[in-house]
């Protein structure tokens, strides 16, 4: 396939054509701050708004998930305008969702905490007042917990239970601040169709869904 060189952060680096820059800069060991990307999705979600890039030439900055690489393209993954939204974005996030890491078995292992820590934000913001939503935890699987309360809806559980495995257990529900991964009809998991493979444990990339088994810490 054929590759295109561009600079991202100063660094001149490789591309297949038709690439993202996410995963261009990823790959070549530069990290951009990301939560619902899946390489194999057909479509990124683009939904969590922290891939903010700016690139030269365009007027703002760019979803590093959605922009396709261009040869000869400049990125800076730490522009002031980009950092900026990025910032902000995760800020919105944290505003709604319960960050207790000191009890959570994801910490350590939790994407939220390397995202606050690349772009400088306190996981406790107080800029934007708190907003709960007090959902219940469902500990029905025999296998793991689910804590919508955790949950920064990036979709990668959804998507690799409906699209890699054919299942389907899990999707959304509702809109806006309402909006919830859950299962149809809003069952338990544990009385769904749920095979208790654990692979959108796997995928959840902060502890809204974490393994009973305190031996297995896998969380990507």
């Amino acid at each position: 396939m054929k590759t295109v060189s561009l600079i991202i952060d100063g660094k001149e680096v490789k591309a297949r054509q038709g690439d993202k820059i996410l995963w261009a800069a990823l790959d070549n060991g530069i990290y951009i701050p990301n939560l619902c990307a899946l390489r194999d999705a057909s479509h990124p979600a683009a939904s969590c708004r922290l891939c903010f890039v700016e690139a030269e030439g365009k007027k703002q900055p760019v979803t590093a998930c959605t922009e396709t690489v261009e040869q000869g393209m400049v990125v800076n993954t730490r522009g002031p305008a980009a950092l900026r939204l990025a910032r902000t974005a995760l800020e919105l996030l944290l505003a709604s969702n319960v960050v207790d890491c000191a009890h959570c078995p994801a910490s350590g292992a939790c994407e939220l905490q390397k995202i606050a820590a690349h772009l400088g934000v306190k996981l406790k913001a107080k800029r934007l007042r708190k907003l709960l939503r007090n959902l219940p935890v469902d500990s029905s699987s025999p296998v793991f917990i689910y804590d919508p309360n955790k949950c920064v809806l990036c979709g990668r559980c959804v998507w690799v239970c409906r699209e890699r495995l054919g299942i389907g257990v899990l999707g959304f529900a509702h809109r806006g601040f309402n909006r919830m991964v859950t299962t149809f009809g809003h069952e338990p998991i544990g009385e769904s169709r749920c095979r208790d493979c654990g692979e959108c444990v796997i995928a959840c990339p902060t502890g809204a869904m974490t393994f009973k088994d305190k031996g297995d810490t896998s969380i990507h």
